[in-house]
Order: structure tokens, then C-alpha cells, then sequence
């Protein structure tokens, strides 16, 4: 592909806690060694009820059903970037999408974002990149998390960078290596319990709050074997469906009380991780840095100063990874690292669909 100094380019994300489609239009600036970013203009673009069943249902189609999914969700994306780009006249270069993830079980070699890219060019009439993940694991990666390389490169400042998304995951560097894996579950549950009490979600963890830490349920989620396992490690809705997911149902304890310790579990988790002070700083972001107490309980367990951004980038920096990612596989340049993933080798994964070209 030709090489330029800048780049516009949108980025698209959508996590497993369903809240919507995060839209970023980005620019990226070569200066040197480096690459400059900011975020020109984003939104997110909430599931409507039929959406959210269809997506958290998927895995559990036929076939004909998951193909015909796959495609439907390719023209929403691209019917939906493509009124984003009209309504604020927007000239990307391309669009990168992390798509919709249905599987991710890579002991098993098992992995899948819905959103076909094809679909997407068709409707947007734009280069589009996507399938980041198949690259990496045909190399014997877990084929994630793949945002380290963008922590690298554009948030270098801070010692930690921490995403409290639907899982928590976290990457820094580590003799002169960048590591990098999922936490632990977090908006995926905290998100599935606000709605047993008529809630999208808990607002600033005010029902956590309320409620009281189950010692036994927190000894039992600490002791889950995923947490004593070293990386390259990747969490899934299918672990937590076999392993988390059990022992919280199985508590017979008040919602707010489970709200109280699955936030508890998850600060406990993400200390043990963060144990270097002497690297600074750790920047959180991601839907659940607005979760007030969660943060709070984390900033106790953690021995470094947390830095909350503003609130663009907390909203929105995976989908600006994601299209910096796009950028560098655009460029051929590596954009997965085997350090974090355990495949056999750097990679520069994602497949690439050009729009038909106008009839002149």
C-alpha cells in the first residue's frame, strides 16, 4: 500500500458487554519514529433490543443462522458508519473494524468476530480492514489481546495501561518485552446483574456500594485456576459461562451483595497484577472507569497512581487502537506481538476488502 505522513481513519469496536457500536473518525501523524494521534470525531451507537438477544444468543445458532447473522451485522455497521460519515462529511482513508466477538477459545483454536468486512466496503464504499485475530492464532497465538501494540506506541507515558471493558485486561513492559492479558470479567457480569434489577448498568457502583462483600463467594472466585496461570492468557464468554458465572449463581446472595464482591474480586485481581511501583502510573479507561466505586476500591489495591483521561479517550480508545492497528497493517508493518499473544512470531494480521470500483 502507498505510504503518506497522515492518515484518516475510522475506527470501530464493539465489546462483549453489548452497550453499542464506539465509532472513532482518527487522525495519525508521522513525526519521526513516532506516531501522533487524536480523536477528530466519535460516537456510540447503542443495540437495540433485537440486536443485544441476537449477538448474546449466536453462539448457540445453526450454521445457516450464524452466516446469515454475520452478514446482517456487516450491513448494520455499514449502514451505520455510513450515515456517520454523512452527517459529519468525513473523508476516511479506510475503515478498521475489531467486529463482534461470538467465540474466543484458543486452548481449543477457536476464534470468531462477526461483521463481514466485504459487507461493510459494499455498503460504505471504503477500503475495509477486520479479521485481526486469525492471523496470530494460526501462529499458535491466543490471537489476544491485541491493544498492547497500540498501548506501546501511543500511551508509551504511562507504566500500566489498564481496560475495564467487559473483561479487564492490562498490558506494560517488562524486560524490554510488552506483556499483556485479560484480568478478569467485568462489565460482562457487573452489567448482567444491574439488569436483574431493571438496569442498563450501575450507575458509579452506587448498588455495589449499598452492598456487603460475600467472603465465601470471593474466596471461591479467587481461587478459579485461570488467575494462578501465567501469560499469555485470554478470557472468553465461554469461561465464563463454565467457571465464573456457577459459583455467582450459586451464592443464593442478594444482587447488591454479588454487585459488592464480584467489584471487590475484580480490585483484588487487578493489585495482584499491578505489584511494581516503581512504574508509576496506570492509566484506566473503558465504560467501567465511570464506575466510581470500582475505581476507588482498585486505586486501594494498586501501589502506583491511576490516571482517569478524559472522557473521549476513556470512551473511545480501543476503537482508536483498533484503527491505529488498521493503520498498521495498511503499511505492513507488525501490529501483534508474540510477547503478549505466545505465537511463534510477530504478525501483521487482519484481511483487507476494497469497495468495486465505480463504473467511470
Amino acid at each position: 500500500m502507498s505510504k503518506k505522513q497522515w492518515y484518516n481513519i475510522i475506527g470501530l469496536m464493539s465489546g462483549t458487554s453489548l452497550d453499542g457500536l464506539d465509532i472513532a473518525f482518527c487522525r495519525f501523524e508521522k513525526k519521526g519514529i513516532n506516531w501522533n494521534y487524536s480523536i477528530i470525531q466519535a460516537e456510540t451507537v447503542e443495540y437495540s433490543a433485537e440486536w443485544k438477544r441476537r449477538l448474546h444468543s449466536l453462539n448457540k445458532s445453526t450454521a445457516s443462522d450464524f452466516v446469515q447473522v454475520d452478514i446482517e451485522y456487516g450491513q448494520f455497521i455499514g449502514r451505520t458508519v455510513k450515515n456517520f460519515i454523512g452527517r459529519f462529511t468525513l473523508k476516511p482513508d479506510f475503515i478498521s473494524s475489531h467486529g463482534h466477538t461470538i467465540f474466543h477459545h484458543p486452548s481449543k483454536g477457536i476464534n470468531c468476530q462477526i461483521g463481514r468486512g466485504s459487507v461493510i466496503a459494499a455498503e460504505t464504499g471504503f477500503p475495509v480492514i477486520c479479521d485481526f485475530r486469525s492471523t496470530d492464532m494460526a501462529l499458535g497465538g491466543q490471537g489476544a489481546p491485541l491493544v498492547p501494540l497500540g498501548d506501546r506506541i501511543l500511551f508509551h507515558e504511562y507504566g500500566f495501561c489498564l481496560n475495564l471493558g467487559g473483561f479487564a485486561n492490562i498490558s506494560f513492559e517488562k524486560e524490554n518485552q510488552r506483556i499483556a492479558f485479560d484480568i478478569c470479567p467485568v462489565n460482562t457480569v457487573l452489567n448482567m446483574l444491574a439488569r436483574q434489577m431493571g438496569k442498563d448498568y450501575d450507575e458509579g457502583g452506587k448498588s455495589a456500594a449499598s452492598g456487603t462483600t460475600d467472603e465465601s463467594l470471593l474466596m471461591k472466585m479467587n481461587a478459579l485456576p485461570y488467575y494462578h496461570l501465567e501469560p499469555p492468557k485470554s478470557l472468553g464468554k465461554e469461561w465464563l459461562e463454565e467457571f465464573f458465572l456457577p459459583a455467582l449463581e450459586q451464592s443464593g446472595i442478594a444482587i447488591q451483595d454479588q454487585l459488592r464482591t464480584v467489584c471487590e474480586h475484580i480490585s483484588i485481581q487487578t493489585g495482584r497484577v499491578i505489584s511494581d511501583p516503581l512504574q508509576g502510573t496506570l492509566l484506566i479507561t473503558g465504560g467501567g472507569a465511570f464506575n466510581t466505586f470500582l475505581v476507588d476500591l482498585i486505586r486501594k489495591t494498586s501501589p502506583v497512581n491511576v490516571v482517569l483521561p478524559d472522557p473521549l479517550t476513556i470512551n473511545f480508545k480501543e476503537a482508536l487502537i483498533f484503527a491505529f492497528l488498521g493503520l498498521m497493517r495498511w503499511l505492513e508493518e507488525i501490529n501483534c506481538l508474540k510477547s503478549v499473544t505466545g505465537a511463534i512470531s510477530d504478525s501483521s494480521g487482519g484481511a483487507i476488502y476494497l469497495p468495486a470500483k465505480k463504473n467511470q
